[in-house]
């Protein structure tokens, strides 16, 4: 036994069930140098978890005899484009499809429904044409440890949704979930900082959909980068 885990109703994706970027990332804050995180069930919300393995090797998160997800160590391997800068990401928010077409407004990362200092509400917009978006993003005191720098779970969750929508750049928004996210964090970034999110189309196969996503201080150092395989669904497995 690692540590025991209980996911608050405030980090949800969907309304039952925690975001896939925050949850991958309370396994992967384990794991330095980055990690592989699989979810296989959607993470309940107000129930202990148990994350169970040995160090920096294979983890896994639990309900009971349940596996929820498990990680093993890995790294994104990917090109990272240049970030715009922060007033261009904030004009490319203002084209979010999510202001218009929603499945989960109340998600803890891309939520419309959720308040400053509550959600993370990054809002990823078209940039630099097809398949490509940008955020920007000022993280909240909350999401801070003690040395004011911004927790490594929290950047994997900033990781997560501007993929999503850089698969939907020309297409009505589709219900995914996020399957499988392979992320490397650097913790660079202090609240209160102008930072950037990015994200990119990687491509598709059947069901699955790919997507590279990076995140900036502001100063412009890479505080973490992803590579997600989403899922497409035709309905919520709840």
């Amino acid at each position: 036994m690692i540590e025991n885990v209980i996911i608050d109703n405030r980090f949800r994706g969907p309304p039952e069930s925690g975001n896939g970027g925050y949850v991958c990332g309370l396994l992967g804050r384990h794991y330095p140098e980055g990690a592989t995180v699989t979810l296989r069930k959607p993470p309940p919300l107000g129930v202990e978890l148990a994350l169970t393995g040995h160090g920096a090797g294979h983890l896994r998160l639990q309900q009971g005899d349940e596996l929820i997800a498990e990680a093993e160590p890995g790294s994104p391997q990917l090109e990272i484009p240049d970030p715009p800068e922060f007033d261009i990401a904030v004009e490319a928010a203002k084209g979010y499809v999510g202001f218009v077409d929603h499945h989960f407004s109340e998600c803890f990362v891309c939520g419309t429904d959720r308040g400053q200092g509550d959600g993370l509400r990054i809002y990823a917009g078209p940039w630099k044409g097809r398949g490509m978006v940008a955020a920007p993003w000022v993280p909240d005191e909350s999401l801070a440890d003690d040395q004011g720098l911004v927790r490594p779970e929290f950047l994997w969750a900033a990781l997560d949704c501007p993929g999503y929508f850089a698969l939907h750049t020309d297409r009505r928004p589709r219900l995914m979930l996020l399957g499988r996210f392979t992320a490397r964090v650097k913790p660079v970034i202090r609240s209160g900082e102008r930072c950037v999110a990015i994200g990119w189309a990687l491509g598709e196969d059947k069901r699955k959909r790919f997507a590279g996503t990076a995140l900036f201080s502001e100063s412009g150092a890479l505080a973490g980068a992803a590579r997600a395989t989403w899922i497409a669904l035709d309905r919520t497995p709840w």
